[in-house]
């Protein structure tokens, strides 16, 4: 498979990981790549552990399965890093993007010696400021497509500016909030 970029999310039910997850899929679909975007549940309720995973690739994706050895990992909240091993797998050349306040050196002995690329983003702050409540997942998208390089940023912001504008078409302080939240989250990824 041609460039293929596989994408891991952890997250808690209700933060929008599943969400996240099925945009990317979207937004890279529409700028012609060839993609798998879905969630893998455990006991479905609000605060549970949830997986979600991205598969983006130039050619056809012939694999279906769940993603056991990821470029790159998402933690939408960094308290799963106590009670999931959110690294297993992860490949060294590819990098961790965690929501958190704290810098990279701080989350590293959280990370059972991952030795890749540590991202930080910290999408409540991000998410307080634009939309005025917390929503990690928007701020966390923008997040993985700066630290992957699925798609160039500009691009990402368009193809997302298009896809809200359609699904909020009659909540436009929605959509004013998320495409702020994109264009902060672009800026404060560390």
């Amino acid at each position: 498979m041609g460039n293929l970029t596989e994408i891991r999310w952890h997250g808690r039910g209700g933060q929008g990981a599943k969400t996240a997850a099925l945009l990317l899929a979207d937004v890279a679909f529409s700028v012609g790549k060839y993609v798998q975007g879905f969630p893998e549940y455990g006991p479905e309720r609000m605060g549970a552990p949830i997986t979600a995973y991205d598969r983006i690739s130039d050619s056809p994706i012939r694999v279906h399965s769940n993603i056991y050895e990821p470029d790159f990992v998402v933690v939408v909240d960094e308290t799963l890093l106590h009670s999931v091993d959110v690294t297993k797998g992860l490949k060294e050349e590819g990098a961790i993007l965690i929501n958190t306040s704290r810098t990279a050196e701080e989350m590293l002995p959280l990370l059972n010696g991952y030795k890749g690329r540590v991202y930080t983003l910290d999408a409540r702050k991000v998410s307080m400021e634009t939309l005025g409540k917390y929503f990690p997942n928007m701020p966390l998208l923008a997040g993985i497509v700066k630290v992957s390089g699925v798609m160039e940023p500009e691009v990402f912001v368009k193809e997302m500016e298009g896809s809200l504008r359609h699904k909020f078409a009659k909540k436009p302080e929605v959509f004013d909030g998320n495409m702020k939240a994109i264009r902060l989250a672009l800026q404060e990824v560390r």
